[in-house]
Formats: C-alpha cells, structure tokens, sequence
C-alpha cells in the first residue's frame, strides 16, 4: 500500500504551530512583540499596550485575579512566577479544607481532572461519543420518522455522523503511519548498497525510484538483505524519500503514532470511561486534586496563555504581560480530549467564588452534552460582575451554523444567554486581505471581536520561550485588557467592561479572505459581530471617560 497524500497533508498539519526561540539570552527589547504594537506608528494591527505604556502608565497598588482555566502550567516559570493566586485562607498542604470552600488545600487552584493525590487524567472522550454513549439505546429502535423535532435526536444524529467521520479518518491514518514506520528499517538498510554513508538526498531517491520502479527483479538479485515477499525496492525507495522530503525522523512518526493510537482507542473508543479514576467524581465538587504541574505534555498550553497576561514587565527576558499586578487563578480541565461540562462549570463557580475578576477559557469544542449547566453558571458570573472571555475556536468554520461550546448563544432558540461573555477570532500581523488568520473561527453573531493570535511569542515549560499562533492566544489578549480596565476603573459593571473593549477596537473597513477558503472574499464586518480588532489604548481611554463621568 502506497501512503497517500492524505497522509502527508495530515501529519504535517498536526504539527505544532509553535516556532521555538533558540537565543533565550536575547533581551527581550530586541524581539519582535508585534502583538502590543500600534497601527499608526508600526502599522500592523496590534493592541497598542505600548502606547498606552509610554503615555499613561502611572503605579497603582490594585491588583486583580484572572482565571484561566484550562490545561495544567508550569507555576515555576521564571518568567510566571510570583503572579499566581494565593489561597490565604488555605493552610498547605494539612489536608483540612481550613477556608470550607470544598477543595482541599487549594492553595493556588484547583485540578478537576486530577486523579488520586498527584496525577491527572490524561485522555477523555470527544463529547459526540460521550452524547453516542448516552443516547444509544434510546433512539436505536425507535422510528426516526417520530424523532425528528427532537433535539435531543438531532444531537446525536450529528454526534454519530461525526463518530464516523473521525472513526474512519484516524484509522486510515494510523494504518497509512504504520506503513511508513515498519518500511523505515528495511528502506534504510537496503539503500547502503547504492549510499554506504547514507547521505542520500530526496532528490536522489527521486532519480533512483523513477530508476527501479519498472523493473525491481534487476535491483534484487544484486540486494543480498531484501525481502521479496515483503515490498518491491521501488517502494522502499518511495517511502523513504517520503521521510527525507518532509524531514520525518522515526521518532517522530513514533510518536505521533502513539498519539493517533490514543486518539482512536480512547477519545474515539465508545468503552473507554475517562471519569472512573477521578477522584470523588459523585460530588457536585470538591473532585479532582490540587497539583497543577504534575503531567509535562498537558502544562504547555496555560502556560502560553498565562504568559501573555502575566509575563514578567520587569525582568528583561520573556514576555512583558498586561500589568504586574495581575495574578492568575489556574483551573484545570483540559485532557487530550474534550473537556466535560461539569468541570467546566465547576471551574466557572470556583473562579467566582474565589474572587477572579475574568475568567479566561482558551479551548473549544463542536459538541457538549450538558451544555445548560455551563449557561447556568456563566449566569452566575454574570449577576457577580464577572467577565467571561472565549476562544472562537481553529476549524476556519461559521460558528453562527456550526456549534463550538462554551457559548453564550442558544443554538436552539437562537437567543444570547447573558452579557458578560466576549468570543474572539484571531487575526495576523499581515495588514492586507490575509489579515484574518485562516484557522479561526468567524461568526457575525457569535464572535464579537479579533485580537492578535498568529505568530505570538509565548513562554513554555522550564524557562523557555517560543512563537506560537491560535485563537487560545488571541483570547488572552482580550482578558488582558479587560484586566487592565478594572485594575484602573474597578467601579465599571461588567456590561460596561465588555460594550468598551467592543466599541473601542479599531474598525476594519476592508474585505478579506474567509477562513477556509483560498480566495473567498468577504467584508472583515461580516465576520464578528463588532467588525473590529481590539485595541487596548483605545479600551483603556473610554474607561477613563466612561469612569469618570460615573463618579461626577
């Protein structure tokens, strides 16, 4: 079986985006921060925080609480550390809940995938098999016919198209990874007899397969080690100059085949139970464990986002955040996987409950099978003052037609749940029709604003940094700001706080190219319910006036 271009296109597209840093010992005054520039001075659409810095910044002893929930971080990060929340109420590490909030020695968050004392649930279901698992006995013999103004029915029609989808194009894929990795060996073996040092290039196996790949017999009986019985030369050659064209190393498909494994025998697997190890998973909360940092591949991702809102101003090195005065609340419920809703809600009353100010939720999902209890908790937040702020998501899709959750928007009585949640797409540093980033999500109803999010320079786990791209990032960007606005004006509702970042961003009177198409192009206000990319200066200057003209 020969690999298809399918495969190719799919493994180099699973591939981070992030671009890693190499000279950490460059100040980071030299680096290119495009994302706190101005339009008028570096004419790219940054938010402009620069500019704010050097004409407004004055001290302040405020300091607000940012939750980001999300995956679990590194809390050591030089360039983190010192801005996390602290439980005052909380004695370490007693095992007595001293504050009675319901979480054991929640010093600085809480993990509510945690599993035992010190370990985390790694992998969980997609919700669309989570929503299969719950519905299929009921609808299995019922007459479709009688089902169809039944949601609930609608759901899992759409779960089970998605099932399949997916269920089919991982095990291709996996089966087609398979193949490139048991042909490595032999490839490189054989291919001595022509390049003893094995330098060869994928130009030269490009000459030598359109050599042999008529006549194999001629090349075998001068091959003493090939397997006739196992693949001709001529495909040897084809999967190995595959490897060397895209730099693929056995490790690495190693890798992501394990990955994939996991993808199809857990998150696709209607048997796996992801909940069966957490601990006290019954309770309405109070699950999960306190240790934020314990699994290396899961604290990458807070890491990034926690990095643009507190990224230490005044060290020199890394990122320079929105303020030192911000400190961040980690709430983790991000697995590989999708994330469960009662975490998600639990995590929305426990930042609440604790004093966080906004809530940061960079990560998204198609489905979600309790998604009413999300909307009851973001109602909460919402009579307490609290700001939500949301990734829009990375399938390039029409999130008014296709559902991504968290969500403020009913799908089923197309109404807005509440006032305090902002969804953000991701726009680049390109100030021309490709300005919008092509993996966002857009929505002229349901995204409400841009923000930067390609090309981001972020901090990673153990002290080093890199540039990564995602509306994940653009999200923090928004909370920042937001941040930033009750750090300065803590008497602004939060209806206030979110009509100002909306109104004050920088109106976009251009077409653009839609994401998911080549050259589709659509005015930039059809894609977000402002038209306009945030722009901090300008949030922060009609704050002051909207805050000052409150207390006069």
């Amino acid at each position: 079986m020969r690999v298809s271009i399918f495969f190719i296109l799919l493994f180099i597209s699973c591939k981070s985006l992030e671009k890693k840093q190499n000279d950490f010992e460059k100040s980071i005054d030299t680096l290119i921060i495009w994302h706190q520039q101005d339009f008028k001075k570096d004419s790219v659409y940054g938010i402009s925080l620069n500019k704010w810095y050097n004409k407004n910044y004055k001290k302040i002893r405020n300091k607000i609480i940012v939750a980001t929930i999300d995956s679990q971080i590194d809390i050591n990060h030089e360039d983190l550390k010192n801005h996390f929340w602290t439980n005052n109420g909380e004695i370490p590490d007693n095992g007595i809940d001293d504050d009675n909030n319901g979480y054991i020695d929640d010093i600085n968050g809480w993990n509510f995938i945690g599993v035992g004392d010190n370990s985390i649930q790694a992998f969980t279901n997609f919700d669309f098999v989570r929503i299969i698992k719950k519905y299929k006995n009921d609808f299995k013999d019922l007459d479709s016919i009688q089902l169809q103004s039944k949601q609930s029915y609608t759901e899992y029609r759409r779960a089970l198209k998605k099932y399949k989808e997916d269920k089919k194009y991982y095990e291709r894929y996996l089966k087609e990874e398979g193949v490139l990795i048991s042909a490595y060996y032999p490839a490189k073996d054989t291919l001595k007899y022509y390049f003893p040092k094995e330098n060869y290039t994928s130009e030269q196996l490009d000459s030598l397969y359109q050599l042999y790949k008529i006549n194999d017999e001629r090349f075998v009986d001068k091959v003493n080690n090939y397997d006739a019985s196992k693949k001709a030369f001529s495909d040897l050659i084809y999967y190995m100059r595959m490897i060397k064209r895209y730099n693929f190393t056995i490790e690495s498909m190693k890798n992501s085949s394990q990955h994939k494994d996991s993808i199809v025998n857990k998150l696709l697997n209607l048997d796996y139970n992801d909940r069966e190890k957490i601990k006290n998973n019954h309770l309405e909360k109070g699950y999960g464990n306190n240790n934020l940092s314990s699994h290396d591949r899961l604290k990458k991702h807070n890491t990034k986002v926690s990095s643009i809102l507190i990224g230490n101003r005044n060290n020199n090195k890394g990122v320079k955040g929105f303020h030192d005065n911000i400190y961040i609340m980690p709430l983790v419920i991000s697995p590989f996987g999708d994330e469960h809703d009662k975490d998600i809600a639990n995590a929305i009353y426990y930042a609440v409950d604790n004093g966080a100010k906004v809530i940061n939720m960079s990560f998204s999902k198609e489905f979600s099978l309790n998604q009413e209890i999300v909307s009851q908790a973001l109602q909460y937040a919402e009579k307490r003052n609290v700001l939500v702020v949301h990734t829009s998501g990375n399938a390039s899709s029409n999130i008014d037609l296709t559902p991504f959750y968290p969500t403020d928007f009913s799908y089923i009585n197309n109404t807005e749940l509440t006032q305090n949640l902002i969804t953000v797409g991701s726009i680049s540093k390109r100030i021309d029709s490709t300005l919008v980033t092509p993996f966002s999500n857009y929505g002229k109803n349901n995204v409400d604003i841009f923000a930067p999010g390609e090309d981001i320079y972020v901090a990673i786990p153990d002290n080093q940094y890199a540039y990564d791209s995602g509306t994940s990032l653009a999200a923090p960007m928004v909370s920042g700001t937001a941040a930033l606005i009750w750090l300065y004006y803590p008497d602004l509702t939060v209806q206030e706080v979110k009509k100002i970042i909306l109104e004050s961003g920088v109106s976009i009177d251009k077409k653009v190219i839609k994401p998911g198409t080549k050259n589709e192009m659509v005015s930039f206000s059809e894609l977000c319910k402002s038209g306009k990319v945030l722009n901090t200066y300008n949030a922060m200057k009609m704050a002051e006036r909207i805050s000052r003209k409150k207390n006069h």
